[in-house]
């Protein structure tokens, strides 16, 4: 098949065998209308072959998120209605409707052209500000209001705090914040909104492309810089020490910075301390976990939108509205996950379920809530079994004693927590995506080969969960 097609192509090639429609529908009501929003609604059918579908969105940013958080649920849909399919492919479409425009340019122009494209690029794919997240849909309560109120300042008067750090657990709110400043602002202002693991990308891609004036210029002639996750940053001592620079140049010339991290300032780990001081020089905001008040705000909102979007949307009790703000309490995320979970099971089965079956919905989320899952704790469990430190676990060493439970402990994460490899890798003393997927693909064979193998990862698993002390092993 040819690589490239135009803009007129896409509208006349048959898409009658597969109702991507309905499908669209089932990712929506699986993964959540934030989600579909915010991704998936941007993906756009175009053919379907012997055994996949070609699918086109319009960024590299975009599929990779999408490939890399939502391709195996949306595979798994795609194959509910057509088993035949196996594999989805990407194409972006921006880039593919310019190709013909492209070869017409002289080699010249397009090789000096490829030179630089990372940086005009990048400024459309990783400045993509969610215009869903807005000040006027932010639910506020005692745990956020000083960081809703703080955020609605700087996007009235920007460098009335400079800069702002907001810091709060996951799900909390703080990427809606940062959205909601960066749409305030970017109607007269030039406005940049990049994660702290972007920032990184287009750091090195910058070195390897010998290309770092273009990288300067790029971020230091910003009027306004939202990083979010700054916490991505830790030991990575070239990048911050461009990222202080930066800092440093941004903050001479009057721009505003806004930041978040999922912790404060003084408790970043492997930040250089001249960083963590000049976000401490700002104002320093955090969000806490909702109290029941808001919990239960957020949750009659969702519940009525999703009320509003779907004509035929069954309502969901006052009842089960109360159960899901008395029991999910540890992130807002969380909460809207958890009525996601309960609108699915009503569409699917054309019911409302009762009290008792919504306890079994929400069974995993709550154990996982109640036992706080952290990779922490899994590191720290794996190395009890195994009757190694930590320190060791986390080396470089590559003994055989290390390596199994390295492995094991990377598996119990990836199976356990939502992180992504990348994430996963950073909490693994930075290590490459390939040797996380590398550990789990391992685990897995060991676990059919070997039933004592399989045997004690299923207690430990259970000990990690549930704190069940019969599984002690």
């Amino acid at each position: 098949m040819n690589n490239s097609f135009s803009k007129n192509n896409l509208k006349n090639l048959n898409s009658e065998s597969l109702n991507w429609k309905e499908i669209q529908a089932q990712m929506k009501n699986k993964l959540g209308l934030e989600i579909y929003e915010s991704w998936l609604k941007k993906i756009n059918f175009v053919d379907e072959f012997n055994n996949y579908i070609l699918l086109t969105v319009p960024t590299r940013f975009i599929r990779d998120w999408i490939t890399s958080r939502y391709l195996d649920q949306i595979l798994q849909i795609v194959k509910n209605h057509k088993k035949e399919i196996i594999r989805i492919e990407f194409k972006i479409s921006d880039q593919d409707i310019k190709e013909d425009s492209k070869e017409k340019l002289p080699t010249q122009n397009f090789e000096n052209q490829k030179n630089i494209s990372f940086i005009k690029d990048s400024y459309l794919q990783y400045n993509r500000i969610d215009p869903n997240k807005r000040f006027d849909n932010f639910l506020t309560g005692s745990s956020n209001k000083l960081a809703y109120e703080a955020s609605l300042k700087v996007s009235e008067n920007i460098s009335h705090y400079n800069p702002l750090y907001i810091y709060g657990g996951v799900g909390m709110g703080k990427t809606h914040l940062l959205n909601s400043i960066g749409i305030e602002l970017k109607k007269n202002n030039k406005v940049m909104f990049i994660s702290a693991e972007r920032f990184m990308y287009q750091f090195v891609k910058s070195i390897k492309s010998n290309d770092m004036v273009k990288f300067k210029e790029y971020f230091r002639n910003t009027d306004i810089l939202l990083i979010d996750d700054i916490q991505f940053m830790n030991g990575k001592e070239a990048m911050q020490e461009e990222f202080f620079h930066t800092f440093n140049a941004l903050l001479d010339k009057g721009s505003q910075i806004i930041v978040s991290a999922d912790r404060a300032p003084n408790k970043l780990s492997r930040i250089q301390e001249r960083i963590k001081s000049r976000f401490s020089g700002g104002l320093v905001v955090d969000i806490q976990k909702p109290d029941y008040d808001l919990r239960k705000r957020i949750v009659e909102q969702k519940t009525e939108e999703l009320n509003n979007l779907y004509s035929d949307q069954m309502k969901i009790s006052r009842e089960i509205q109360d159960y899901i703000s008395t029991e999910v309490t540890t992130s807002i995320r969380e909460l809207v996950g958890a009525i996601n979970r309960v609108v699915s099971f009503s569409r699917i089965y054309k019911k409302v379920p009762n009290l008792a079956e919504t306890r079994v919905i929400l069974k995993d989320l709550l154990n996982l809530i109640e036992n706080k899952v952290t990779i922490d704790l899994i590191q720290t469990l794996v190395c009890k079994y195994f009757k190694i430190s930590k320190n060791e676990m986390l080396s470089s060493r590559r003994s055989r004693y290390l390596v199994r439970p390295r492995q094991t402990a990377i598996y119990l994460t990836k199976i356990l927590t939502s992180k992504s490899l990348p994430e996963i890798g950073r909490e693994f003393s930075n290590r490459d995506h390939t040797t996380i997927i590398h550990s789990v693909k391992t685990i897995e064979k060991l676990k059919e080969k070997d039933p004592e193998m399989s045997d004690n990862i299923s207690k430990l698993k259970n000990q990690i969960l549930y704190n069940n002390k019969n599984n002690e092993i």
